[in-house]
């Protein structure tokens, strides 16, 4: 059960009962009304700008209207109290008996509570990660990786037919350089000195093992062949040495895609699928021959103008037409940008999720260009850019890696602060913002840490449940039960810790339809913190705590409200791919 949705559907019925609503209801809006927390949670359970939105259109006054509203909201049983504030919001506090039956029905879901039915019927692709398969995942790739799966779970979470996508840059210039640097460690796999790494190739060591299993497999027979008929060869095995090990990287960050989708099926029967696509736009007007502008910055009289094939970008919001064939006939990587783009609409998808590093930005224009012209504006394109991710121990910047050469690597990070950390650390500041990550602090065992804070919550709800059995052995805990003694929960504090989980399925589809899985994060410290500050409470107050040894009806209650507790941190930090702890030591 939603509250706010609930009480959204009360309010608007008690609206209708009106007169003065009634007799103008086809000119009312009732869209543009609210129902939230109030921002003071003293003020009360839910607000409502209803009488702030209605007056003007109902010829009234806001807080006049306000006193009308509030007349019948006080004839809803759940409701034990209604006053006005500030310019006319409405501020509602609700009966004790509602927040038993909330509870309850909390109980009940178990970790399906706070699921949605928003995305119903909706098909959303989310890629991430996408890098190009020239070596290890670095602390770079980190972010957008644990982004995009958590919106991916987030999205699911709220209904929508989610698949998460690795988009595999295998058909670039990049991936010959990439042979070639294999090729070098192949020969150096054969006995020959190779020497310093020249300039342009891959140094890393992770291409050693690829040369050495070249060499076991092939012998000297790749060294005498020309490079048009090794290449490929090493190409082949190249890549699929790296996706093994991108996917490995992946795997230790509690990742894994559904599709990998590879750009060279693109390029596949002499680039049938870009051809194909380049045809459709030709179809619809979008595509002719031409020339372009200079580059910002670039003096006309340096830039060799030549005729290309270009999209007609700059129709469907783009800043420039962008090219699709060159003048030698080849073609853009902005030609295998469109032909993926039809490929995923063409898959069924409403939706199309890209998140992509900052210095992607200047993509985001053209990409969503793409997406008017392939669908005729029917498939929805969004671009999330992830800012920046700084290392730091104890203040100070991180080396770079032994392993990669130039880079700090996704899987350094990971062995030294475990994945929970990661995960959570990368989801606790907004993706477009930068990132400090200082490893020193994600491994403290303090209030500061907030992965540590979240599931230390967890661990000390199971806590409770093993002191239960040992207090009441014969003790049943099923949620049925559980759910039937929610009349031992009255006390205010108890109730503003409901409270605080009654938000999880408002704060669920905010976070989808606003696209922050950060917001999840943030909201489970915000119910870890209650929950603490609840458990140091029966400290002081011992008719607070959780087990009472001498009260058995008093303990199962409190059973109930930490079994809901422990469900939306369970099902919260699903959300962010982060494991909820039995026990921490």
């Amino acid at each position: 059960m939603n509250l706010f949705t609930d009480f959204e559907a009360r309010i608007k019925t008690a609206l209708e009962q009106i007169d003065l609503v009634r007799e103008k209801r086809s000119e009312l809006d009732f869209g543009r009304i609210t129902v939230e927390p109030p921002r003071d949670a003293s003020h009360g359970d839910v607000a409502t700008n209803a009488a702030m939105v209605l007056a003007k259109p109902l010829g009234t006054n806001p807080r006049a209207l306000a006193d009308v509203i509030i007349a019948k909201l006080k004839e809803d049983a759940d409701v034990a109290d209604v006053s006005v504030a500030g310019p006319g919001f409405i501020n509602i506090r609700l009966a004790v008996g509602y927040w038993q039956r909330l509870l309850a029905s909390m109980i009940g879901a178990g970790t399906d509570y706070g699921r949605s039915t928003l995305g119903e019927g909706k098909k959303v692709n989310v890629e991430y990660v996408s890098a190009n398969p020239t070596g290890p995942m670095h602390v770079g790739h980190c972010r957008g990786a644990v982004v995009g799966d958590a919106l991916a779970n987030l999205l699911a979470f709220a209904g929508y037919g989610v698949e998460k996508e690795y988009y595999i840059n295998d058909a670039g210039s990049q991936i010959d350089v990439l042979a070639r640097s294999v090729f070098l460690r192949y020969r150096e796999a054969l006995g020959e000195k190779i020497g310093e790494i020249p300039s342009g190739l891959y140094p890393g060591d992770y291409l050693v093992p690829v040369g050495q299993s070249l060499a076991a497999d092939y012998g000297v027979r790749l060294h005498n062949m020309p490079e048009d008929q090794w290449m490929p060869i090493v190409k082949d095995r190249t890549i699929d040495a790296m996706m093994v090990m991108i996917r490995e990287d992946l795997a230790a960050l509690n990742v894994h895609h559904d599709v990998f989708f590879s750009e060279r099926t693109l390029h596949a029967n002499g680039a049938a699928a870009i051809r194909t696509a380049i045809n459709d736009l030709t179809f619809k007007g979008y595509v002719y021959k031409g020339t372009l502008p200079p580059p910002k910055g670039q003096l006309p009289e340096d830039w060799e103008d030549r005729e290309q094939t270009l999209f007609r970008s700059t129709e469907v919001g783009d800043d420039i037409d962008r090219p699709l064939i060159k003048s030698d006939g080849s073609y853009t990587y902005f030609a295998a940008d469109v032909a993926y783009f039809k490929n995923k609409f063409d898959r069924g998808f409403d939706e199309m999720i890209y998140v992509l590093g900052a210095d992607h930005g200047g993509y985001v224009k053209r990409l969503e260009a793409v997406a008017r012209g392939v669908s005729d504006g029917k498939a929805k394109l969004t671009v999330l850019l992830c800012q920046l991710v700084k290392l730091y121990r104890n203040g100070e910047p991180v080396k770079m890696s032994k392993r990669s050469g130039d880079f700090v690597t996704l899987r350094d990070v990971v062995e030294e602060v475990g994945r929970d950390s990661v995960r959570f650390m990368m989801l606790y500041r907004k993706n477009s913002e930068p990132l400090d990550f200082d490893f020193a602090k994600v491994t403290e065992q303090s209030k500061d840490n907030p992965v540590f804070y979240v599931q230390y919550a967890h661990a000390r709800c199971m806590s409770v449940f093993r002191q239960a059995r040992e207090a009441f052995p014969d003790l049943d805990v099923s949620p049925e039960n559980l759910a039937k003694t929610v009349a031992g929960i009255g006390d205010p504090a108890e109730l503003q810790l409901v409270a605080k989980l009654a938000e999880f399925p408002r704060i669920v589809e905010a976070a989808a339809q606003s696209q922050e899985p950060h917001r999840v994060a943030f909201y489970l410290y915000d119910v870890a913190s209650s929950f603490h500050a609840h458990w140091n409470k029966g400290k002081d107050q011992p008719e607070l705590r959780f087990v009472n040894d001498k009260n058995r009806e008093s303990s199962i209650a409190r059973l109930g409200l930490v079994y809901a507790v422990a469900s939306v941190l369970k099902s919260g930090l699903a959300i962010t791919g982060t494991a909820a702890p039995d026990e921490m030591r």
